[in-house]
């Protein structure tokens, strides 16, 4: 399998291309600020043909590049559908009040051909398989992507702003919720094997099983409400 990533734009979103080989078909993962270049590149140098993008979540710096992409190449943008507006109206997933600039390059708007995610679907994309998993917290309409095992590799998780390596996504942007996320980091990341390789929308690549070791919030909710109340009363809460 190949995956080609790079990070794009002021947000230093990570981007991926993901196909079975070099020369195959691909599906791109999050394409956001200032990445058009950067796939254009990485489909060239790897030989690919895109056949769908697909959207971890709505938010600008992992979409605004969504328009261009899919449109100079006649493919599908798939995306929650609680986060579908962001894509047009991308000041309010953000807070901003309507008409405060954001960045006069960004052309916000849906392509031609938009697709809704549900949790539990499979996409058979590009000779690969995801599976998706609803995981709100980050936003409403925040997704993840796992790819299975194979002899060759582990499996692999695209957790775009859920899990991050050592940390996870911001929620104090509006459709933002702590408690959403620790369920969404119990519900879908404490299942995964230690091996999982993690492939998030910010920061380097990690493992499930070095999170599990290491991050605060995955130890959190892997200890459980009882380690809650008891830290809340050595509190004195």
């Amino acid at each position: 399998m190949l995956i080609a990533g790079f990070p794009a734009g002021a947000w230093g979103t990570n981007c991926y291309l993901v196909a079975p080989a070099a020369g195959e078909e691909c599906v791109i993962i999050d394409p956001g600020h200032q990445a058009a270049q950067g796939v254009e590149e990485a489909l060239k140098k790897h030989r690919l043909k895109p056949v769908a993008v697909v959207l971890t979540h709505g938010h600008i710096d992992h979409v605004a590049s969504v328009v261009p992409v899919c449109g100079a190449h006649d493919v599908p943008a798939w995306i929650h559908p609680d986060d579908r507006y962001m894509m047009s109206d991308p000041e309010k997933a953000l807070g901003r009040s309507i008409g405060m600039p954001l960045m006069g390059e960004l052309t916000v708007g849906e392509p031609d051909d938009v697709k809704e995610l549900a949790d539990g679907a499979r996409l058979d994309l590009a000779g690969l398989t995801f599976s998706v998993a609803h995981a709100p917290g980050h936003t409403k309409g925040s997704v993840t992507f796992q790819m299975p095992e194979t002899a060759d590799i582990p499996s692999v998780f695209f957790s775009g702003d859920l899990l991050f390596a050592g940390s996870i996504g911001r929620t104090d942007l509006p459709g933002g919720d702590m408690a959403e996320m620790l369920d969404s980091l119990a519900r879908v990341c404490l299942p995964l094997d230690d091996s999982t390789v993690v492939l998030s929308g910010h920061g380097p690549q990690t493992t499930i099983g070095q999170e599990r070791a290491t991050n605060p919030y995955l130890r959190q909710v892997a200890a459980g409400p009882a380690a809650d109340a008891d830290a809340a009363a050595r509190r004195g809460m």
